[in-house]
């Protein structure tokens, strides 16, 4: 499921970067897949539980395993969102100084690595995830600050900027979930919350 989840936000970056539109079509239907891991995973989990009745660390595993998967499914819906953004921007191409590319980067270095971070069971990966988030809050308002000018200069650009600026947004969500799948590898490790579940 974290393969699938790293493999729809590449999609998405290389959508964007590339203007490619079959790219951003590729995401639909790799979203589905996620949908249905999650629910493969969390009927797992359930079993496990009420087969099982784990304790101590395999309880705190099990349970991160259910926060993460709710995380990874908003990843894959965000990356989808962005899919049916992209098609309103891919004739334009994007002003050097709206820093979209690079936010896109930094939030797919934090998705990959926040899964990483969990196969390796690593809690200084997941430490380097949740700092991160601060980055890719900085890039947001940067990029809101940046459309915000490019309306004043020139208001037909609205529709454009707003479109640029739900990407924006869905990136910075997305990272907002990857940082939270890094809180609950903390958890999973350490008994310890690391982050805060992000309000959608």
């Amino acid at each position: 499921m974290g393969a699938l989840c790293e493999e729809v936000i590449s999609l998405a970056v290389s959508a964007l970067i590339q203007k490619d539109d079959a790219l951003a079509v590729k995401i639909a239907p790799l979203d589905h897949e996620i949908d249905e891991k999650e629910r493969q995973i969390e009927a797992m989990c359930l079993r496990l539980l009420l087969q099982q009745q784990p304790v101590a660390g395999d309880l705190r595993q099990i349970s991160a395993a259910l926060k993460m998967i709710t995380d990874m499914e908003r990843i894959g819906d965000q990356a989808e969102d962005i899919a049916e953004i992209l098609p309103f921007l891919n004739d334009r191409t994007l002003p050097e100084h709206i820093k979209i590319r690079e936010m896109a980067k930094a939030t797919i270095r934090m998705v990959t690595d926040s899964v990483d971070a969990y196969v390796k069971q690593d809690t200084s990966i997941a430490k380097a995830v949740i700092a991160s988030d601060d980055m890719v809050d900085d890039y947001f308002i940067d990029i809101k600050s940046s459309l915000i000018s490019l309306i004043a200069q020139n208001p037909t650009e609205g529709e454009y900027a707003l479109d640029l600026l739900m990407v924006a947004k869905y990136f910075e969500r997305i990272g907002d979930h990857a940082t939270n799948i890094a809180g609950w590898v903390l958890f999973s490790v350490t008994g310890e919350k690391g982050a805060q579940p992000p309000t959608d």
